[in-house]
C-alpha cells in the first residue's frame, strides 16, 4: 500500500524534539571582525550553515535574537548582510562584553520569547558561544549549538569548547538536522518550506566545491 499520508503529528509545543513553537534562535557576533580571526573551518563553510538557519528562522516564524559587539563602541561593524538579508525586521543588539548572557537587552530577548529550547550559533565557538551556552544550561534552558554553523581561533580552541559545551548539557545540531526536526515529514503541507531550503544549501554547496548528493526536487 503506498505511503502518501504523514503520520499523526505530534504536539509541537511539547515535543521532546525541536518544532518551530517550541524554540528560539540565537544569532551571535557574526561581524568581519570575528570571521577575519576564524581558522578552525573557511568563511564559506560557516555561511553555509548560518545562512541556511537564518532561511529556516524565517521560513518557520522561529523568535530570532541577533546580537553584535562592539559596534557602539566604534571598534566593530555590525552583522555581515548575507544574515540580515535573511533577517527582515530583527534588530541588532549590540553589547561591551563578550558573553551576551551578562547582557541585560540580551538577556531580556531571550526570555521574552518565552521558549525555553535555544538553538544558538555564535563566532568564535570558545567564547560568544561557549559562554551564553553554559549561562543558559545554568538557567534551565535546553541548549542546542549548532556546530556547522560556527568556528573557533583554531581546531583546538574549537573542539575543545564543544567538548565543554556537551559536558555541560548541550546538545549540538547541524543546520540541516535542525530543519527536517522542523519539517519531520514530506508529506505535510509545508514541507516545501525546507525542501526549498534544503535545494538552496546544496546549491550553494555545489557552488564552494564541497557537493555531495542530490537536490531534492518539489
Amino acid at each position: 500500500m503506498a505511503k502518501t499520508q504523514p503520520e499523526p503529528v505530534r504536539d509541537p509545543d511539547i515535543d521532546h524534539l525541536l518544532t518551530p513553537s517550541n524554540c528560539a534562535i540565537a544569532l551571535i557576533d557574526y561581524q568581519p571582525g570575528q570571521f577575519a580571526t576564524v581558522s578552525s573551518t573557511t568563511k564559506d563553510e560557516i555561511l553555509l550553515g548560518v545562512v541556511t538557519l537564518a532561511k529556516l528562522a524565517r521560513a518557520y516564524e522561529i523568535p530570532t535574537v541577533l546580537s553584535t559587539v562592539g559596534v557602539d563602541l566604534g571598534v566593530n561593524t555590525g552583522t555581515i548582510t548575507e544574515i540580515t538579508d535573511e533577517l527582515p525586521g530583527v534588530e541588532e543588539i549590540d553589547r561591551t562584553g563578550v558573553n551576551s548572557w551578562e547582557d541585560a537587552d540580551f538577556r531580556a530577548a531571550i526570555e521574552a520569547t518565552g521558549r525555553r529550547k535555544i538553538v544558538i550559533a555564535g563566532l568564535w565557538t570558545e567564547v560568544c558561544l561557549a559562554f551564553p551556552t553554559l549561562d543558559l544550561l545554568e538557567e534551565g534552558y535546553d541548549v542546542y549549538p549548532v556546530i556547522d554553523a560556527v568556528g573557533g581561533v583554531s581546531t583546538v580552541t574549537h573542539d575543545q569548547a564543544i567538548n565543554r559545551m556537551v559536558s555541560a548539557g548541550a546538545h549540538p545540531i547541524t543546520s540541516l538536522a535542525f530543519g527536517a526536526e522542523l519539517m519531520r515529514n514530506w508529506a505535510r503541507p509545508d514541507s516545501d518550506l525546507y525542501r526549498t531550503i534544503i535545494n538552496d544549501y546544496f546549491a550553494r554547496k555545489r557552488a564552494i566545491g564541497d557537493a555531495t548528493g542530490d537536490v531534492f526536487s518539489s
